[in-house]
């Protein structure tokens, strides 16, 4: 390689960092905000840098042999078959090395694990669906019904923008959006400077619940509770994603935690208590009503597996004029509510209020040429779960 073309290469090199530097997204680890990510991050800097010595130093010592003893140089290979003293040095150094960064590491992980008698603030079961999250609040205060919970999904327009949408065509707009994905309809609320322990599970397959600023990360996995904790001691809004492969929608399941001050953090919980007290909205619709809001239901929690088009995917059966819509109205409510056996479909009556299902029953049997004229109002799907509806 003559010496021009090693001086372009290295310049180009020269380049790529320099741009690298220049990118709007960091690409280093978060800091985050609480004290255990900031002992994470601080942790992860000493072995980056020590790393980066290693790196020098053993790549130095690889250039400058290759340099010092070139072809032109005509070396002499030295004569012997192994040197005590190096080998001791290429142990010794390693283990010092390992021992010094594993100390720091496996405290700070002992630290970040939930003790037996640690009191907390706050503790709330998180369990993953698909592809959703579900939050509730386990609340000590005798004055207050523990019953305050409720599911996170994606945001409407962004799933209005997703793969799944027949909307969508990708667009510089949605590339650059910062929340594209990242936004849901109920973000998890926790006070400011409290310490909360989470409970993570799951419904179905295996999910993780992570939120980067916090250093949090926990497997949510079904029948099982890992559980793991955070005292966040700055108020905003802060992201995470479920960080395990768990089906088709995987991207489409993020995690927003609002973090508010003690007394916004009272208010919004009286505000969940009252509205659970006061029960589901059992009242009537006409069938314009229905299919309006049935639409909207069923784009927000049915299109990812049957198609915004009720023509199905895959494993995921087609609606339109499938058996299970044109036959007994009933026996469509029964499967909303309690799901198949054996296949992907879920019970949702954890999930939907009798509004929302009535609404999605009445719209998937009178949509896409489904055309059955019937409609089913909250108060029957209400009976119908409570079993009084048979």
């Amino acid at each position: 390689m003559s010496l021009f073309r090693k001086i372009a290469v290295a310049l180009a090199t020269l380049s790529v960092l320099v741009l690298m530097g220049c990118s709007e997204q960091p690409l280093n680890m978060r800091e985050g905000v609480t004290e255990i990510s900031k002992e994470v991050y601080e942790l992860h800097m000493i072995a980056f840098w020590v790393c980066v010595a290693i790196g020098i130093v053993t790549f130095g010592a690889m250039f400058y042999s290759m340099w010092a003893h070139r072809k032109s140089k005509n070396p002499v290979p030295a004569k012997f078959s192994h040197s005590t003293t190096v080998e001791l040095i290429w142990t010794i150094i390693p283990f010092i090395i390992l021992i010094a960064l594993a100390w720091p590491a496996a405290s700070l992980l002992n630290k970040m694990e939930v003790a037996e008698g640690d009191d907390f603030d706050l503790e709330i079961i998180v369990k993953g669906w698909q592809w959703k999250w579900e939050y509730k609040y386990l609340d000590n205060d005798d004055n207050l019904r523990n019953d305050v919970s409720f599911f996170s999904n994606l945001e409407q327009n962004s799933r209005d923008l997703s793969v799944n949408s027949e909307k969508m065509t990708f667009s510089a707009e949605k590339i650059t959006d910062e929340k594209f994905l990242l936004e849901v309809d109920n973000p998890l609320v926790i006070p400011v400077n409290k310490k909360v322990k989470f409970l993570v599970t799951a419904e179905d397959v295996i999910h993780s619940f992570w939120v980067p600023d916090f250093s949090v990360k926990k497997d949510a996995v079904p029948g099982l509770i890992n559980d793991v904790w955070a005292i966040v001691p700055e108020t905003g809004i802060y992201r995470g994603v479920c960080a395990e492969l768990c089906g088709k929608d995987h991207g489409f399941m993020p995690i927003v935690v609002k973090v508010v001050e003690q007394a916004e953090y009272d208010a919004w919980y009286a505000e969940k208590v009252a509205a659970a007290e006061a029960g589901p909205d059992l009242n009537d619709r006409t069938m314009a009503q229905l299919m309006s809001e049935g639409e909207t239901a069923y784009l927000k929690y049915c299109s990812a597996c049957h198609m915004p088009n009720g023509e199905g995917t895959g494993p995921f059966p087609t609606l339109v004029g499938a058996e299970s819509i044109q036959g007994d109205i009933k026996t469509h409510v029964d499967i909303v509510l309690n799901g198949v056996p054996g296949t992907a479909m879920q019970a949702f009556a954890a999930q939907l209020t009798p509004a929302e299902i009535a609404a999605i029953v009445t719209y998937e049997r009178n949509a896409w040429g489904n055309d059955m004229k019937d409609k089913v109002q909250p108060q029957e799907v209400e009976d119908q779960k409570n079993g009084g509806g048979e």
